[in-house]
């Protein structure tokens, strides 16, 4: 039965017969766009192949007359494509799923030193969401998997705490010291970032880190930490958790852990935007002689008093127009009696 509200449903010769008798109703429809056809009908399949394999599974069949199903379904295609190579997409007899490939002369990615594999415990190519709850693994002991069986880390958050960064240093350490590459950006709002957790990350070798000084342009509230894998088994947790003890390991923060296998658009996104943002002139490169200003804008930010001179910090950064006037002034000679201070007037005080 039709329920009244919105849908973005595939109209099939059941709905199209119930629709017929509903002339009473209101109703919209478009025809399917031929730029996005092929995702919205095999999504539209895949639902009658899950029911199709169900109903096998249902009246007695076992797992190998479900791959006997799909295999008859890769054989039509192929037939009606003419493509040869789809032969080789049918499912082997064996039906099994490859967990895992590793050089055994070298493999020192994703293996504890009981030389087992290591990988998260949720899966890696269906999304999924944490709460929290007691049942679900702790966001903390994800990211330690996470962090020791990808090829590549970008972090986006708010700000780092030392309490939440210490839960994943050494996992963060081996991955690095071992050539992993590893991206940060953060900002010093509201005074949250621990200077020591910053120092602790730039010493990491193959480990970069951007910063926004800027807390009144740049409101960064994402916290996004992505995982990419050489395999095509990229993750991201996109949620509420910065890094902090509390947040990854016992708070009720909420957490969408995406994959690129069903989510690829989502996480393609998502690296577009962390490269915006790395690119950016809002987010600086961190590094050992920033130390004393992230301190600097740390304390601005967290005990802001019109009496203490200390609690103020200004980084000045000229716009493109303003800095072709600075330069055609810097170019006047010096012997100009009529030269004003072309700073104050560009840069008048607050």
């Amino acid at each position: 039965m039709l329920h009244q509200g919105l849908y973005e449903q595939i109209i099939n010769k059941g709905l199209d017969k119930e629709l017929a008798e509903n002339t009473d109703k209101l109703c919209q429809t478009a025809p399917i766009d031929a730029g996005e056809s092929s995702k919205v009908l095999a999504k539209y399949i895949s639902d009658i192949i899950e029911k199709g394999l169900d109903n096998v599974r249902d009246n007695g069949g076992d797992l190998s007359a479900q791959v006997e199903l799909v295999n008859k379904i890769v054989t039509t295609v192929m037939t009606e494509t003419k493509e040869a190579d789809f032969d080789l997409l049918a499912v082997a007899k064996r039906a099994e799923q490859l967990l895992a490939l590793f050089d055994k002369q070298n493999s020192i990615l994703a293996l504890n030193n009981k030389a087992e594999i290591v990988r998260p415990e949720t899966s890696i190519a269906q999304s999924s969401l944490f709460t929290g709850a007691i049942h679900e693994p702790q966001m903390f002991t994800e990211l330690k998997q996470e962090i020791v069986s990808c090829n590549r880390i970008d972090m986006l958050v708010s700000f780092i705490k030392w309490s939440g960064l210490r839960l994943i240093m050494d996992e963060l350490t081996e991955f690095t010291q071992k050539g992993g590459e590893l991206r940060f950006i953060t900002t010093s709002y509201m005074g949250a970032t621990d200077v020591k957790a910053i120092e602790e990350l730039r010493k990491l070798p193959n480990t970069r880190i951007k910063v926004s000084y800027d807390t009144k342009r740049t409101r960064l509230h994402a916290k996004t930490y992505v995982f990419y894998r050489d395999t095509g088994f990229t993750t991201a947790y996109v949620g509420s958790s910065n890094l902090s003890n509390a947040a990854i390991s016992s708070g009720l923060e909420w957490n969408v852990k995406v994959t690129k296998k069903d989510l690829p658009e989502t996480i393609d996104k998502i690296a577009a935007t962390f490269e915006s943002y790395w690119n950016s002139n809002e987010f600086e490169y961190y590094s050992e002689d920033q130390k004393e200003r992230l301190s600097r804008a740390l304390r601005a930010e967290k005990y802001f008093d019109s009496n203490n001179s200390d609690a103020y910090t200004f980084d000045i950064t000229p716009y493109s127009y303003q800095q072709e006037i600075l330069d055609k002034l810097e170019a006047e000679p010096e012997h100009n009696q009529c030269r004003v201070d072309y700073r104050t007037a560009i840069y008048p005080s607050p």
